[in-house]
């Protein structure tokens, strides 16, 4: 397995000599040593991709709700909320603050009339697609920091953590 902990940017720190916070740091099982700096490495990354938005005024849970209806299309609610992992009526409050910023709406549910199929709105579209581009374009210099060998161990590396993203 191609060792991921490496760098040769000073811009980029290398994790291997990060100070960790877990117990992972004996060396004793070179997994776990490896799911550490993963974990830890997603983690730095997630947070900075997560100062590149376009609209400051979503919240990462509208953000993240944004983003399930580009990837899995109109739901309801419940169906939301499973998705996203929170309770019922929390995906209530971020489906109203979002239908209030004119980025989802809400409409008849084409089988059941007590129920609501929340749809993306084009503006919504148009924002996430623009959020896409900065955080794409902000990644791509990142990486035109690494030298070849770096790159293609992540571009390889891409569509696991695509997969490990959605398991």
């Amino acid at each position: 397995m191609p060792d991921l902990s490496r760098t040769s940017s000073p811009e980029v720190p290398d994790p291997a000599q990060q100070p960790s916070d877990t117990a992972a740091d004996s060396g004793a099982d070179p997994d776990t040593d490896a799911v550490d700096a993963l974990r830890s490495g997603v983690m730095r990354l997630s947070r900075r991709l997560k100062h590149q938005r376009v609209d400051e005024s979503l919240s990462p849970a509208e953000m993240s709700v944004l983003g399930t209806l580009a990837r899995c299309g109109s739901a309801t609610p419940g169906e939301l909320a499973r998705k996203e992992h929170v309770q019922p009526p929390s995906m209530t409050r971020i489906v109203a603050l979002l239908e209030s910023k004119d980025l989802v709406r809400l409409e008849p549910h084409p089988e059941d009339r007590r129920q609501k199929v929340v749809t993306q709105t084009e503006r919504a579209e148009a924002m996430l697609e623009e959020s896409r581009r900065k955080r794409n374009a902000w990644l791509a210099e990142l990486a035109g920091r690494l030298d070849e060998d770096e790159w293609a161990t992540l571009r390889a590396a891409a569509p696991v953590l695509e997969k490990l993203a959605h398991l």
